[in-house]
């Protein structure tokens, strides 16, 4: 298998479960457990693969958190665009993501964790304040579905009808 093309099983595979069985890997690529190791290592070291992370179910843990959605609009800067009020958001603690999004808003802001007073006064306090920010709107998680891609509601079991002879 091309070196692309095993890269890119990897990433499949550990994006979906991060907790990696290296011998299962090595034998559905057809290769050994060095090989998925030391891609995996230089992946790593090259930034492709930026972190790991465990997909909680903050409902079924039994906690308030919340998930804000701010969307943002801005008045790009001058040979720096959008960056340097995204990095400027982006280094607020509070702050889970920030992306760059196409439609009526600039950027979207993601808070996690918090109460709707928080999100609040993070909007009223430390958002609105930067002089490029033109408008914010937010946004509330009520229900996760798919998060990720791991369905997050249970399941229905199919519905069959008893057939006796």
């Amino acid at each position: 298998m091309e070196n692309k093309e095993t890269r890119r099983a990897i990433l499949n595979y550990i994006e979906r479960n991060s907790k990696a069985n290296l011998g299962e890997l090595a034998i559905m690529l057809g290769t050994d457990e060095i090989t998925i190791a030391n891609e995996i290592a230089e992946m790593e070291k090259e930034k492709i693969i930026c972190g790991y992370h465990t997909l909680i179910d903050w409902d079924k843990a039994g906690s308030d958190m919340i998930t804000a959605l701010i969307e943002v609009r801005v008045t790009p800067q001058r040979d720096r665009g959008f960056d340097r009020i995204a990095e400027r958001i982006y280094n607020f603690p509070e702050v889970t993501a920030v992306y760059l999004i196409s439609g009526g808003y600039d950027l979207m802001v993601i808070l996690e964790g918090w109460t709707l007073k928080g999100v609040s006064q993070f909007v009223s306090e430390k958002l609105s304040p930067i002089e490029a920010i033109m408008s914010t709107a937010t946004h509330f998680i009520l229900k996760k579905y798919k998060d990720h891609g791991t369905i997050m509601v249970p399941q229905k079991k199919a519905e069959r009808m008893l057939v006796t002879p």
